[in-house]
């Protein structure tokens, strides 16, 4: 009932910067929390930065101030910046949004396909 498409995603040197984005589209009732997750193949996907309607964020420790997670309720989109990437942050990125459907109560969690990150050092 949600679709998400990201792009953003690239090849960057260590130190460069990306500016990641996600359009939502489809049949539903709200958007509630919007995010960014990342995945490295072998390791568990793990949380990058969060989103609530009202603009409370929530960032993990990797981020270190790096990264920004900001979002347009008009435009039913949501970005993150990327700044002094390093090549730990090498990950394919996954944008999560939390939506309120006609169909089912609560909130149900919706995935994109991913957009790659690559930082080269």
């Amino acid at each position: 009932q949600v679709q998400l498409v990201e792009s953003g995603g690239g090849l960057v040197q260590s130190g460069g910067s990306l500016r990641l984005s996600c359009a939502a589209s489809g049949s539903y009732f709200s958007i509630n929390t919007m995010g960014w997750y990342r995945q490295v193949p072998g390791n568990e996907r793990e949380l990058v930065g969060t989103i609530t309607r009202g603009g409370s964020t929530n960032y993990a420790d990797s981020g270190k101030g790096r990264f920004t997670v900001s979002r347009d309720n008009a435009k039913k989109m949501v970005y993150m910046q990327m700044n002094s990437l390093k090549p730990e942050d090498t990950a394919l990125y996954y944008c999560g949004v939390d939506a309120t459907t006609y169909s089912r109560p609560g909130s149900t969690t919706y995935w994109g396909k991913g957009t790659l990150v690559t930082v080269s050092s």
